[in-house]
């Protein structure tokens, strides 16, 4: 070989075969071509790294098999006929809800579908020139729960309420969220849109029922497809609800929850001295409660204020010997203080899926239901130290006076309806429900020789029957047709029986007593609820698929 052949540069072939020098990983492997460069200043045809290299063919399914793939649909499906598990190509398809059923039960069934199950948005009635303003129509809504939730309403009806304002306005894709102190809802115009988001606290709680049928009015007024409601009109009409003043007086709810002590004592066999006694001994404890209220005090120490006085008088005649009924005058006190408003709704919300509503309500009811037994206990430690014999086998000696404990019934009805100050309209018929709720009780009880629990069970159950028929006879809550009703079944009895044992050092047999009470008031709640769900197979409620839809909710 020659020295110019020597110095003559080899071929790439050579250099990979032969030279050392270059690594194994930057080799190019034999029989893979390698991509032609593409001359200076040209493109490369291959733009994104999305586009498929030469030489790699995707298969593809053969034309006979439709069924291969978890994304094909079935060889029976149809576009014109779809199965309900399917969403047509034209979007779900418009169900009218609108002159069925009441808004209530509407809003509810909504509520309970999930979201891409629920009904088309019917035509807006009420949209404002350029669509509805979000942010007024969203501060509207959680102005109108708060007074619900305030009032003692449940989550669920708070929820269908919230949902109904912003339907009625145009706001189809809102979420509410109702807890106990929190309201919060959200509405997104569409996939590609921000979300709009605004929330409430509840801060202080207050009965009036009176503004709560006010409330369910206005939204009825809204959710009427006939009626048009600006939102300038909505927020007036909001304005004067909240200004009202309650419809009596402060002696008048003084007189009425003395009167309702009083009926109680009669209840669990009182005589004429007992009624005026346990009547002083409740207005006593109401002017107390008002004064620590004045105060500032929290509603805790409000209760065992007010829980003093009437196992105070109790006590007093004892000591002296006064040949009356000593208990009865405690017990008619504790019907006074029950917190039974609050012991429903919790009960309602856990029934229907609020369980950190309902976990908080019962909180509340259980603080309010110590800071009563620390009241009654201290008075009756008192007591006992001091000499008086107070006998708790007084409770398997109630006497049977259906006519007494009937009237009774009604006057406890009626002064409880009074105290959550109902409208005068409503005051008639929730105490005649209240004098069949015991009615029923005592022939269940006292006739029939059925255990208590069932019993109240069975009259709470009529209670909400009655109390929801009423409800969407008047296109109100049946909160006022249901809560004084269940006063004469308040286990006020067996609450302070307990608490006797208690304080006299029997402590089995005390909390025995005391859970009977707690049996008593999970009957009453739960009664009443289904009592209100029974109801609603009398009612026109939609079709079987709205119903099955709510149905696939719940898990089943």
């Amino acid at each position: 070989m020659t020295e110019a052949e020597d110095r003559k540069p080899q071929s790439d072939e050579a250099r990979t075969s032969y030279d050392p020098e270059i690594t194994s990983e930057f080799a190019v492997p034999d029989g893979l071509a390698v991509p032609k460069v593409p001359k200076a200043g040209g493109e490369s045809e291959t733009t994104s790294e999305f586009a498929l290299p030469k030489g790699l063919d995707v298969p593809h399914p053969p034309a006979a098999e439709t069924e291969g793939s978890a994304f094909s649909p079935p060889s029976t499906y149809s576009s014109k006929s779809a199965p309900p598990m399917f969403t047509p190509a034209t979007g779900i398809p418009a169900v009218s809800l609108t002159k069925d059923i009441p808004w209530q039960d509407r809003m509810r069934t909504m509520l309970r579908m999930p979201v891409a199950e629920r009904p088309a948005p019917e035509p807006v009635q009420r949209a404002e020139e350029g669509g509805p303003a979000v942010p007024r129509v969203l501060d509207l809504t959680l102005r109108i729960g708060e007074l619900l939730l305030a009032g003692g309403e449940g989550a669920e009806d708070v929820e269908a309420a919230m949902f109904a304002v912003c339907r009625s306005y145009g706001l189809d894709r809102c979420e509410p969220n109702v807890t106990f102190t929190l309201l919060a809802i959200s509405y997104q115009p569409s996939l590609v849109e921000d979300p709009v988001t605004a929330s409430r606290t509840v801060r202080r709680r207050g009965t009036d029922y009176t503004r709560l049928a006010a409330v369910f009015r206005l939204v009825d007024d809204l959710s009427d497809p006939e009626t048009h409601v600006s939102l300038e009109e909505a927020y007036r009409r909001l304005a004067e609800i909240r200004r009202n003043r309650h419809p009596y007086p402060t002696w008048v709810l003084t007189s009425a929850s003395g009167l309702l002590a009083a009926a109680a004592s009669v209840l669990v066999g009182g005589d004429v001295i007992v009624f005026f006694a346990a009547a002083l001994g409740a207005m006593l404890g109401d002017r107390l409660a008002w004064l620590c209220a004045g105060r500032g005090l929290p509603e805790f120490y409000q209760f065992t204020a007010a829980a003093m006085p009437p196992a105070a008088i109790g006590v007093a005649l004892t000591l002296a010997h006064v040949d009356v009924k000593a208990s009865a005058v405690i017990t008619g006190g504790l019907f006074a203080l029950l917190p039974g408003r609050a012991l429903v709704a919790g009960v309602q919300d856990g029934l229907t899926g609020f369980y950190i509503t309902a976990s908080a309500r019962l909180l509340e009811v259980l603080y309010f239901f110590v800071g009563i037994v620390i009241g009654v206990l201290v008075v009756l430690y008192l007591g006992v130290q001091l000499g008086a014999h107070l006998n708790p086998d007084a409770a398997l000696s109630i006497e049977k006076r259906p006519l007494w404990q009937i009237g009774a019934s009604m006057l406890l009805s009626l002064t409880f309806a009074v105290l959550l100050q109902q409208e005068r309209s409503t005051v008639l018929a929730v105490t005649l429900n209240g004098g069949v709720a015991w009615s029923v009780y005592g022939a269940l009880h006292y006739t029939g020789d059925i255990s208590p629990v069932a019993s109240t069970a069975v009259a709470a159950g009529l209670v909400g029957l009655f109390g929801q028929l009423l409800s969407r006879y008047r296109f109100a809550s049946a909160l006022p047709y249901t809560t004084a009703a269940i006063g004469p079944l308040l286990p006020g009895s067996a609450t302070y029986f307990g608490l006797l044992s208690i304080a006299q050092n029997e402590v089995d047999k005390g909390l025995v007593s005391l859970t009977k009470a707690a049996a008593l008031a999970m009957a009453i709640a739960i009664g009443v609820h289904l009592g209100s769900e029974i109801s609603r197979l009398f009612l026109r409620v939609g079709s079987a698929e709205k119903r099955r839809a709510a149905k696939r909710t719940r898990g089943f």
